[in-house]
């Protein structure tokens, strides 16, 4: 087999960029021929196992190597790379060293690059924006296409009305935000407006998912001073790192989500979260004005803004009413961000770069 497209992650912690590639991996490898280039995903095991003549591991050097040729039909081999590095050694590879390679990039910065980031992506043959303020920062986008979830594994639980019991923690029902623990991630924001709110609904309770690194350690230990002083210690409640593999059965788990970072790119935590069924209500930054549908599957509210964020909480925490907008959301996502759809979308732009329009 020889890869039409090598796809890169080299990059060595698991990020947003590393969840959207292994969501992809096993869609894009039912039809085309993939090289999958960087660290380990569990979504180039499941590709491999349902499509194992369409997808194989290679070191760098080996798609450097089966990229000095066109492909069999003639055809220039696509590189789809996601972050500066990737861009620089494509370009390397195409323009220094002459390889008959064509080069996709995936962007999803809502703000004006740097200079050099700006050079990069001028130099892309083919450019997919995440979301039309995206697009506007970049010139040359050939498409905007949002990305998607995969609903296999981001789905509803049978009995999500009563499930929050099997967490062991106090309550009936919980409210989650997933992301890791800093300020820009509005962790802080998070969890005054659970001080607000929690006292006034005893059946609920809180969690916080995600990695807090040595340097976002002081954060996070007056956080939890924060928490003590308001007497909520049993009610609010950091996990820690879950793994891929947990963060859909914390989805299950709560009836709402919360996504209030002070900025965002694009943002997967409210789709992640609505197609396991969770009422959202999300700052208004990435794509969540997009992504929810406001009034019926959850609220955008400004970022940085507490009181809005409590004021709209309290109008679904009402178990039966966060739980109709958990069903809207499914069916919202399933219609509009699935990652089929996303990976018919980056179809096109290869098609585009192999055959015109």
């Amino acid at each position: 087999m020889s890869p039409e497209v090598i796809i890169t992650n080299i990059k060595k912690r698991y990020s947003g960029v590393s969840g959207t590639i292994n969501a992809l991996l096993p869609v894009q490898a039912k039809n085309l021929r993939i090289g999958f280039v960087g660290n380990d995903l569990p979504g180039f095991e499941i590709a491999q196992k349902e499509n194992p003549d369409q997808i194989q591991r290679m070191t760098i050097w080996r798609s450097i190597a089966i990229s000095r040729k066109k492909l069999a039909d003639g055809r220039s081999r696509i590189w789809h790379v996601r972050r500066d590095h990737e861009m620089m050694l494509a370009i390397f590879l195409r323009d220094v060293l002459q390889f008959p390679i064509k080069i996709v990039f995936t962007s999803a910065a809502k703000h004006r690059h740097s200079w050099f980031p700006r050079w990069l992506i001028s130099k892309m043959d083919g450019v997919i924006s995440t979301t039309e303020e995206a697009a506007s920062f970049v010139p040359n986008t050939t498409l905007v296409a949002p990305h998607g979830i995969s609903l296999r594994r981001f789905a509803p639980p049978t009995d999500k009305m009563n499930i929050w019991a099997r967490t062991g923690l106090p309550g009936k029902y919980g409210i989650g935000t997933f992301g890791r623990i800093r300020e820009d991630k509005g962790s802080d924001i998070f969890v005054d407006a659970m001080i607000k709110v929690l006292p006034e609904f005893p059946e609920w309770s809180a969690v916080l998912a995600g990695l807090c690194v040595q340097k976002h350690q002081a954060f996070q230990q007056a956080l939890l001073q924060k928490i003590a002083d308001a007497g909520l210690s049993d009610r609010i409640v950091f996990l820690g790192v879950i793994g891929p593999d947990q963060v859909a059965d914390w989805y299950q788990n709560v009836l709402i989500t919360v996504a209030c970072p002070r900025y965002e790119p694009f943002g997967l935590t409210p789709l992640e979260a609505m197609a396991c069924g969770c009422a959202v209500v999300a700052s208004n930054t990435g794509a969540f004005k997009a992504i929810v549908d406001e009034g019926k599957t959850g609220y955008v509210v400004p970022t940085d803004d507490v009181d809005t964020l409590a004021d709209r909480l309290r109008t679904i925490m009402d178990p039966s009413s966060a739980y109709h907008m958990g069903l809207l959301g499914r069916e919202r996502v399933a219609k509009h961000f699935t990652i089929e759809l996303e990976a018919t979308n980056i179809s096109r732009v290869y098609n585009k770069l192999w055959f015109g329009d």
